[in-house]
């Protein structure tokens, strides 16, 4: 279950799709770095955290969403879950 600090959810992370393609990387600075496949870097951008709601803003300007709901992130089509650090 993601964290929740000054009443909006704790995003930073890396979040992968169930079949690992899609990886996307929410940084502490309010930018992310979305892999696909084998081309790193695919989309990067801004996000803004309103409560459990994302508001993405591509580089290009392409604007997108995204919304936690029981730890799992929806984004647009996408199903992304927190990758666990594993020592």
């Amino acid at each position: 279950m993601a964290a929740i600090e000054d009443g909006h959810v704790d995003v930073v992370g890396m979040w992968v799709t169930e079949d690992g393609h899609i990886r996307q990387e929410l940084l502490p600075d309010g930018r992310y770095d979305e892999a696909r496949g084998e081309r790193a870097s695919a989309y990067t951008g801004r996000y803004t955290v309103t409560g459990s709601h994302l508001d993405y803003v591509d580089d290009t300007g392409f604007t997108a969403t995204g919304d936690i709901r029981d730890g799992v992130l929806y984004h647009e089509h996408l199903v992304l879950y927190r990758e666990s650090s594993q020592s």
